[in-house]
């Protein structure tokens, strides 16, 4: 956040100073970054939170809004990119090609280390996959900033500012939609993506005694823990917590699902919850 913050403030001054639109696009990228780097770490923070009376699963799904409010706060920035660029088409306007050039160029560290930082974290992590994204995406920003600017110096052609703008927000929307999705799927308490739900329906069938499975639910309840609740059927009688335990054990180390919860029932009544 700090490396980030210094670098959008020195960004925003030459990009104003240079008149390129391209420069301060980037700068506007680069503040939802510092706003996406706070917002993870806040959610990082408050899912270590202890559960509570009230919040008995404590705070994890703090991290599901932040990666959804991320995808948000970069379609914004977006927005106002394009309208910016668009207008840039009618005046195109000298630009400074050279400092652009070193500028962006120190972009390109600044992002591209801040990237590597969260290389590792993001596969297993949408939160922290919303920071990398961010990261990543100003680093090859910076790369198109640097190539316009150069040519710029050559050709004089400063409508390359405005257009290096949009294809900025281009990209930045086709990294950004599928976090969109996947957070606001997330947030919804659907099945996450990497869960084989009919899978898991199968894998409880198949348990000795185990005759119907219903009322089977599989939600996040973080970017990185899954829940489960299900109804097995198993009409002679209740099964060990021997058994209970290695079926969680099962669905932890197979499925990566880390809470599970297991109604037992021998079928004589009706037991479907209500949103069956």
């Amino acid at each position: 956040m700090a490396l980030n913050s210094a670098f959008l403030v020195a960004e925003f001054i030459y990009g104003w100073l240079s008149n390129s639109t391209a420069l301060l696009a980037d700068a506007g990228h680069n503040l939802s970054d510092v706003l996406g780097l706070l917002l993870s770490w806040g959610a990082i923070v408050l899912a270590k939170r202890v559960p509570n009376e009230r919040f008995t699963y404590g705070w994890r799904s703090s991290s599901i809004l932040a990666a959804l409010f991320n995808a948000v706060i970069l379609l914004l920035a977006c927005g106002a990119i394009g309208w910016e660029a668009l207008s840039r088409f009618a005046n195109p306007e000298p630009v400074a090609s050279t400092t652009v050039m070193v500028v962006a160029t120190l972009g390109i560290l600044v992002n591209g280390f801040s990237a590597w930082l969260f290389s590792r974290g993001q596969q297993n992590d949408l939160n922290v996959r919303a920071a990398y994204l961010h990261m990543l995406t100003d680093a090859a920003v910076s790369v198109g900033v640097v190539l316009s600017a150069a040519v710029m110096s050559q050709t004089g052609w400063h409508w390359l500012d405005p257009l290096v703008s949009l294809v900025i927000v281009a990209l930045i929307v086709k990294s950004t939609w599928g976090l969109l999705k996947e957070s606001m799927k997330l947030a919804l308490n659907s099945v996450p993506a990497h869960i084989d739900a009919a899978g898991v329906a199968a894998f409880l069938r198949q348990q000795v005694g185990v005759t119907e499975v219903h009322d089977l639910h599989i939600w996040g309840l973080s970017t990185t823990e899954v829940a489960l609740t299900a109804h097995l059927v198993m009409p002679q009688g209740h099964a060990s917590d021997a058994d209970l335990d290695a079926i969680t054990d099962a669905l932890r180390t197979q499925f990566k699902i880390q809470h599970a919860t297991l109604q037992i029932e021998l079928g004589t009544t009706q037991h479907a919850c209500a949103l069956a």
